[in-house]
């Protein structure tokens, strides 16, 4: 079976995408560069499950595009829950606020315009129950070293893109400064002693990291 077939079974056996997002996806496609980085149904549904699972109270997302995942977060996580999300573009800021004051879970989300690496810092450590990186891959590793002092003891982080449509393990794309930031990442994570960790083959790799 091919994997089209395969992606459109999976889409037809799982939880449907809610109508806001579905929205926000043509809308995406319609008016953005580069609209395939939005989540998606299949990866949204395991957010707001994993939300829902973990339960936290505080969220972080690093990278926050259309701001489609940290709806899915939201509307995971408990009616208390408090999600921060960064978004280094402000040209971003009119297209995610107008589906956030649309969806009934946007009073639960922050939007913060900026650069995260600064952003992080104006948090106390151990703050964060749940913390999201998908940001700019050349600093993945750098997100990781801020966020793992942020994160409270048993926390989860959530790293999108990890298998990096295959160019990890394809020689030729190894000078590109993006593919390199995923590999330091992916190796780094690998022998850090302070967490458990595996990498799920979903959209392009998404990696359950838990902070022991």
């Amino acid at each position: 079976m091919s994997e089209l077939k395969i992606d459109e079974y999976i889409l037809s056996h799982i939880d449907a995408e809610p109508e806001l997002l579905k929205r926000m996806t043509r809308e995406a496609n319609v008016k953005l560069l580069r609209p395939r980085m939005i989540s998606g149904n299949v990866q949204g549904r395991l957010l707001k499950m994993l939300a829902a699972m973990i339960k936290p109270q505080h969220i972080l997302e690093i990278g926050t595009y259309t701001g489609y995942s940290a709806l899915c977060l939201a509307e995971g996580a408990p009616e208390s829950a408090k999600i921060v999300t960064i978004e280094i573009d402000d040209e971003m800021e009119c297209f995610i606020t107008k589906y956030f004051k649309e969806s009934e879970f946007g009073h639960k989300i922050e939007l913060k315009i900026g650069d995260a690496l600064n952003l992080m810092n104006n948090y106390a450590g151990n703050y964060f129950d749940l913390i999201f990186i998908d940001g700019d891959k050349r600093d993945y590793l750098s997100y990781y070293n801020v966020a793992i002092e942020k994160l409270k003891r048993g926390g989860i982080i959530l790293a999108d893109n990890t298998l990096w449509n295959g160019k990890i393990v394809d020689e030729k794309f190894h000078n590109d400064e993006q593919t390199k930031g995923v590999m330091q990442f992916n190796n780094h994570i690998k022998d850090d002693t302070r967490i458990e960790k595996v990498i799920l083959p979903i959209r392009d790799g998404l990696t359950i990291i838990r902070k022991i």
